[in-house]
């Protein structure tokens, strides 16, 4: 049984918005983007990806993932991203998805994503995608949350815990500080 990894850049205030690129996500007047570029924290957690059987997006970062990653032909990650099987979580795209490999998954996301588990032997890693992890979280989905957090306060942006959003006690199973500063921390739902 596979499990469901959620892995992001966090900044401080819990900024997880465009860490990419300052085009990558500018809703709301947005202006920070690609602010964790300089700081190329996911080199950091490379185990999390030899993990990964599959990715589990939302529509956002899937079509955001799709209009760069394909293309970036000088990056080592373009070929694993290429070849990982990829399940969307969307209400508006409609299959077949244009990125090879990219899977729509159908029906109720959380019933989907239950079933998902069942089927994989190695983990969903689920890369920004902030709504569905919000929604993965109602429905006690997610197993382990890898954060990359940043040496940063934006002061504004949109935020993986949102006010009203659904709540988690975590277990800190693992943290390590890079020397620029970020801090990489594993938890895992803690047990009732």
């Amino acid at each position: 049984m596979g499990r469901v990894v959620v892995c992001t850049n966090l900044t401080l205030d819990g900024v997880m918005q465009a860490p990419g690129r300052p085009d990558e996500d500018i809703r709301d007047g947005f202006p920070h983007g690609g602010w964790a570029a300089p700081y190329a924290a996911m080199a950091s957690v490379g185990d999390v990806f030899g993990r990964a059987g599959a990715l589990l997006l939302g529509r956002r970062t899937y079509a955001d993932f799709a209009s760069v990653w394909p293309g970036r032909t000088d990056s080592p990650f373009t070929p694993w991203l290429n070849m990982t099987p990829k399940y969307v979580a969307s209400r508006t795209l409609e299959a077949p998805l244009p990125w090879v490999n990219s899977i729509l998954l159908e029906g109720d996301v959380p019933d989907a994503v239950a079933r998902l588990k069942r089927e994989l032997e190695k983990d969903a890693l689920v890369m920004g995608s902030g709504e569905l992890v919000q929604t993965l979280m109602q429905h006690d989905l997610v197993d382990e949350f890898v954060l990359l957090i940043h040496p940063l306060v934006l002061g504004s942006g949109r935020r993986l815990f949102t006010d009203g959003g659904a709540g988690a006690t975590l277990q800190l199973v693992s943290s390590s500080v890079a020397p620029n500063g970020v801090v990489a921390a594993t938890y895992r739902p803690a047990a009732s």
